[in-house]
């Protein structure tokens, strides 16, 4: 399975977003490229432990029965549900988020499973670092397809 802590598979996300363009057209969803480089940004850095969103009350119910569901293989659905501290509204400037999202994907691989946040994802609870990875590629992929790349 794809994850960020594959060699290959890193460098793949990381040769995808050197290719996106600033005027990138979205395929489904409502962000624009600058803002869903925003929010990649947010959710790998929740990743590494350098933010702590709190645990969703729906997610404390139904998370984990559905984490199977997003670490398989199939890719993540369009217009997936996202939670409100992942959503930006604001005009984001897109060379300065391409930037830290290609900084943040290459230290998240170099700094490996032991530097992985123990903080619960806040949907899905518990989260071994190796299915932080995988989630983090899906997430990436699902992103950078949605821009056509």
């Amino acid at each position: 399975m794809n994850n960020l802590y594959n060699q290959a598979d890193t460098n793949g996300i990381l040769k995808r977003l050197d290719n996106l363009q600033p005027n990138a057209e979205r395929q489904w969803g409502k962000m624009d490229v600058a803002q869903m480089l925003a929010h990649v940004n947010i959710s790998i850095e929740t990743a590494m432990g350098l933010n702590f969103p709190k645990r969703m009350f729906i997610g404390k119910i139904i998370g984990g029965f559905l984490k199977k569901k997003f670490l398989n293989d199939k890719p993540m659905d369009k217009n997936s549900p996202t939670d409100k501290n992942y959503i930006f509204i604001d005009k984001k400037e897109f060379e300065k988020e391409k930037g830290k999202a290609i900084q943040l994907v290459g230290q998240f691989y170099e700094n490996g499973s032991e530097k992985c946040t123990k903080h619960p994802h806040s949907f899905f609870g518990n989260l071994t670092p190796e299915e932080w990875a995988i989630l983090q590629w899906k997430h990436f992929d699902h992103h950078l397809r949605q821009f056509g790349t």
